[in-house]
């Protein structure tokens, strides 16, 4: 049995040979350059709990100091009934076109080369961006621990200590994301069940309970009203980034048919329990007035979760928390140099970035994609100038908007999509994951995004302020240029709905997973369709 190669196996995925019977564990995607070595629980804890890190719970405290409790838990809820509206969107394309690139070739495909450019690089700079802010506060964190290192000492060693990591491969990724992600979400229900004792006034040595205090003083509003509201809005958006990244992942994942619609339901649950969980319970256990949220310029960026624990009397807490907020961090870093790099060897793969990018080693590792990525990180050095809170608040303005011309893009492309499938006389029901309450979910992503991308820095014009305006809406008009430019230069096309093509690149096993038989979830093979009570049980 040693010396030979192994029986080769038919992927019911994509119809292609693989050496390795475990199809898609080692095998490489020929067009793409990278493995399929996700599993699908690494793809599961990914949508959960994977990009939880700084923008939550650190950047949910200028949130509350700016709107007051009920503006961060309105917020939290707006912008998660529009990131429940872009996940089924997404999951309805990318389930039956699973191909690499996610997005960005579901633009080229269903709109334009240079439509497709632009949101490519759009996505990208959200997330240098945010990897830009996870650096920030990884290092502030650290210098609060101990100063003997200088702030930039402990960026240079995290820079080396990641970027070292991603070249092992997405295997190691995944591995570590699962584990990670397990952390995150057994800490934040630790501090959940903290926020109600606290309130309730069952902790050891507490007179009174805390009851809704902070809502009645400084009050609901934070004395802010809807000006507040509208102030955090491109916070909360950050906070959000990442419930898309699963369509990313996708492509590594061994059996994206099953994964990827397991982890879109499963967004929906991200968004109850840790977004609309986290800003209850932030807003409950701290007060929005508190000296650590509204000191813009100290390095040590101060999370809700540390001032509540500082309140309690429970000083050694505050330790806890700050190692808690290192870990998130840690993940939160691996996550973003990983999205990062795939968008960019996407990009590099479809002439829209320099083609050096795209070149992978025999691992599958994007090698210059995440080499570029992690140098953008080095922004997060302006921390050494503005404090750590300043710089945090500039970058998530610059990349806030982003976030919003993103997820519009989601939803004009999955309605240019059913426009197509119906003009060229497909069936819905052929569909194998199918987008709740169409067309109305994407028509609301679509205006709802467009709408807060123009609104998010109106706050800026009164009293006006221009660095703060052309921080807000920089990145609107950069979008139109880099898609002007690019179909000026490149002669792109704009496909009319007739000549869009509904069939490369798509699922293979259509006709029977619209009938009565699916994927197996890892094995890859086709079985029966399980019973509706297994399936609900599976996501839960």
């Amino acid at each position: 049995m040693f010396g030979r190669d192994p029986k080769p196996v038919q992927d019911p995925w994509t119809g292609q040979s693989s050496p390795d019977p475990d199809v898609g564990a080692s095998s490489v995607i020929a067009e793409e350059g990278v493995k399929r070595g996700l599993k699908n629980r690494h793809l599961s804890m990914m949508a959960l709990a994977g990009i939880i890190g700084p923008g939550l719970l650190v950047g949910s405290g200028g949130a509350l100091s700016s709107g007051g409790p009920a503006s961060l838990l309105i917020g939290f809820g707006v912008i998660g009934l529009i990131a429940f509206a872009i996940m089924q969107s997404l999951g309805e394309i990318t389930t039956l076109y699973p191909g690499g690139g996610a997005f960005i070739s579901l633009a080229e495909r269903f709109v334009d080369k240079a439509f497709a450019v632009s949101v490519g690089w759009s996505y990208w700079f959200i997330w240098v961006c945010v990897l830009a802010n996870e650096y920030n506060v990884i290092s502030s964190i650290c210098v609060f621990w101990s100063d003997k290192v200088p702030l930039w000492g402990y960026f240079l060693i995290f820079w080396f200590v990641f970027l070292a990591f991603q070249m092992l491969g997405v295997e190691a990724f995944g591995e570590a994301e699962f584990w990670l992600a397990w952390v995150k979400l057994l800490g934040l229900t630790a501090y959940f069940i903290f926020s109600i004792v606290y309130a309730s006034g069952g902790l050891i040595g507490q007179d009174e309970a805390l009851g809704f205090r902070y809502w009645r003083d400084p009050g609901p509003w934070n004395n802010n009203g809807f000006r507040g509201v509208a102030q955090v809005f491109v916070f909360r958006s950050t906070f959000y980034a990442g419930v898309e990244s699963v369509a990313v992942a996708a492509t590594e994942c061994k059996n994206p048919g099953v994964a990827v619609p397991q982890a879109i339901r499963q967004v929906f649950f991200r968004i109850i329990f840790i977004y609309m969980g986290s800003a209850f319970f932030f807003g409950l256990s701290c007060p929005a007035n508190a000296d650590g949220l509204i000191n813009g310029g100290s390095r040590a960026l101060q999370s809700p979760m540390t001032i509540a624990i500082q309140n309690a009397g429970w000083e050694g807490g505050v330790q806890l928390i700050n190692t808690f907020i290192f870990l998130t961090v840690l993940s939160a870093v691996n996550s973003s140099i990983y999205i990062g790099s795939r968008t960019i060897l996407y990009l590099a793969k479809s002439g829209g970035a320099p083609r050096f990018l795209s070149y992978t080693n025999r691992r599958g590792v994007p090698v210059y994609a995440i080499i570029l990525t992690n140098l953008v990180g080095t922004i997060s050095q302006m921390n050494n100038s503005t404090g750590a809170a300043a710089a945090y608040s500039y970058i998530v303005n610059l990349s806030g908007v982003s976030t919003f011309l993103v997820w519009a893009s989601i939803s004009f492309i999955h309605i240019r999509f059913r426009n197509a499938w119906k003009i060229q006389g497909r069936s819905i029901s052929e569909l194998p994951f199918k987008s709740l309450w169409y067309p109305w979910i994407a028509y609301f992503g679509l205006a709802a995004n467009i709408f807060l991308a123009l609104v998010q820095g109106w706050t800026t014009l009164s009293p006006f302020e221009a660095g703060l305006f052309v921080d807000a809406y920089v990145l609107l008009p950069l979008f139109g240029i880099v898609f002007v430019v690019f179909k000026l230069v490149n002669k792109t096309h704009y496909w009319r709905l007739a000549e869009i093509d509904l069939v490369s690149g798509r699922r293979r096993d259509l006709d029977k997973i619209g009938g009565e038989e699916v994927l197996d979830e890892e094995a890859g093979y086709v079985g029966k369709k399980p019973a509706w009570w297994k399936k609900m049980w599976k996501d839960i």
